[in-house]
C-alpha cells in the first residue's frame, strides 16, 4: 500500500506536509530578507537626513502590532515578542553600521 496521498485517500503524507513547510519557510526567509533590505534603505535615509538610529516609539508600535497579531491568531505573545526583539536587534545593528559608516556612492552597498 502506498504512503502517498491519493484521490481515494486525501490524507497528506508526512513528506507532502514537510514539502509544504519547506515552501512556507522559503517564503518566510524571503520576506525577512525583504524586511532587512527595507531597513537598509531606512538606515540610508536616516543617515542622509541626520535622523537618530534609535526610535523607541517605533519599536513600541512594531511590538504592539506583533502582540495584537499573536492574540488574534492564538500565537504565544511571548514567542512573537522574542522573535521581534531579535529582528529589531538585527535591524538596529544594520542601521548602526550604515549610519556610522562613510557615505556610500550610488549603487554601493
Amino acid at each position: 500500500m502506498s504512503t502517498q496521498a491519493t484521490h481515494a485517500d486525501p490524507t497528506p503524507t508526512l513528506e507532502t506536509l514537510r514539502e509544504e513547510l519547506d515552501s512556507i519557510d522559503q517564503r518566510l526567509l524571503e520576506t525577512l530578507r525583504e524586511r532587512l533590505g527595507c531597513c537598509v534603505r531606512i538606515g540610508l535615509y536616516k543617515k542622509r537626513h541626520a535622523v537618530p538610529m534609535m526610535q523607541p516609539h517605533r519599536i513600541g508600535i512594531v511590538q504592539s502590532r506583533a502582540e495584537a497579531f499573536a492574540i488574534e491568531h492564538g500565537i504565544s505573545t511571548a514567542f512573537l515578542r522574542a522573535l521581534y526583539e531579535r529582528i529589531i536587534e538585527e535591524t538596529c545593528r544594520m542601521e548602526d553600521d550604515i549610519i556610522g559608516s562613510p557615505a556610500h556612492g550610488p549603487g554601493e552597498l
